[in-house]
């Protein structure tokens, strides 16, 4: 097959017999253009399958695009694709086109990422930060660009930030799992190091230490190792003699980790499960979820980019999305002893 070249815009200004000025004002201020041109204009445009380039206009101009750019992790995480489901949903609603680009939750990926997005000349940039340090946004930030940090905040660099109430989820669920009489209740997650996971293991401990339990380190099973199954870290918990009779994960691939082990050790519904993140099938196994809307955080992250392009000089805003807990019936277990003799 032959591929055949695009039309530029100087072939569209021969075709309507014009200049290619005029075919450009047809295309950003038609207005000033005869009727009769920019239907002659147009027509040829259209004859030769011809398409303007906005990004190439706005980077001859030296201005910003009308593209926004999302740096997320990985393209099979949920997550991450409704996310960006919202965020493209409400820029699309203001005139705004969305370029995505992931980093396989890799620090390294990060910057790598980030610098190729700028090179468009983006409108805003918006991302989830995986690096310890987002410092070398600043610079971008200061001609103009604005950065807003998704799920975590960013760290050595002012940005706007929306995040859940990871802390405040994981309080409730802990809680709730007290108030039905548990008290060896453990918490598993992997990557630990991240901003949401440590609030999260903080609604843990200050929930445990209301009732004055503070020392939950053996129930803990805290890894910052992607490669390390879930499976191992909650087996290992779950084979103490005095095992947790209720166990909270800190995102969806732990619990579905910990749906396969309770299966694979016949549990039959001793140990009490709440997780953090809902999943597909999650209703249909009858497990008990901090939940939230991801479509609804993408949607506020995406408004947020567009306020601070609108106001670049604004005080920077610092914003939480609820959660709220979803019972199916895992997490409301009564506690059975599991301590032999």
């Amino acid at each position: 097959m032959t591929v055949q070249q695009r039309a530029t815009l100087e072939d569209v200004a021969r075709l309507a017999g014009v200049s290619s000025k005029t075919v450009s004002r047809v295309f950003t201020h038609r207005d000033l253009v005869a009727p009769e041109t920019v239907e002659r204009v147009l027509g040829a445009a259209k004859r030769l399958r011809f398409r303007p380039n906005p990004l190439a206009r706005n980077l001859r101009r030296g201005g910003p695009t009308n593209t926004i750019g999302f740096i997320m992790g990985e393209l099979n995480n949920p997550f991450y694709y409704k996310l960006a489901a919202g965020i493209e949903r409400e820029l699309s609603a203001h005139g705004f086109s969305l370029v995505v680009a992931t980093t396989d939750d890799t620090a390294e990926g990060e910057e790598r990422v980030a610098d190729a997005l700028l090179g468009q000349r983006l409108g805003a940039l918006l991302l989830i930060p995986v690096a310890d340090d987002q410092s070398y946004l600043e610079g971008e930030r200061h001609l103009g660009t604005p950065v807003i940090a998704i799920d975590r905040p960013a760290r050595n660099l002012v940005a706007d930030s929306i995040v859940l109430e990871n802390h405040r989820g994981v309080f409730d669920a802990t809680t709730r799992l007290l108030e039905r009489g548990h008290r060896r209740i453990g918490y598993i997650c992997n990557p630990a190091s991240v901003y949401t996971q440590v609030e999260r293991l903080r609604g843990y401990r200050d929930a445990l230490a209301a009732y004055g339990i503070h020392d939950s380190s053996a129930w803990e099973r805290l890894a910052d190792d992607l490669s390390r199954p879930a499976d191992d870290l909650i087996a290992d918990l779950l084979d103490r003699d005095d095992a947790p009779t209720a166990i909270i994960t800190g995102n969806n691939r732990v619990t579905i980790g910990a749906l396969r082990v309770l299966r694979d050790l016949h549990d039959d519904g001793r140990t009490a499960l709440v997780g953090f993140d809902d999943f597909d099938t999650a209703d249909v196994l009858g497990v008990t979820v901090v939940s939230y809307d991801p479509l609804a955080l993408g949607k506020a992250a995406a408004t947020l980019a567009i306020e601070r392009m609108q106001d670049p000089a604004g005080f920077t805003r610092q914003l939480e999305m609820p959660t709220w807990i979803v019972e199916r019936g895992t997490g409301e277990r009564i506690p059975a002893e599991r301590t032999t003799a």
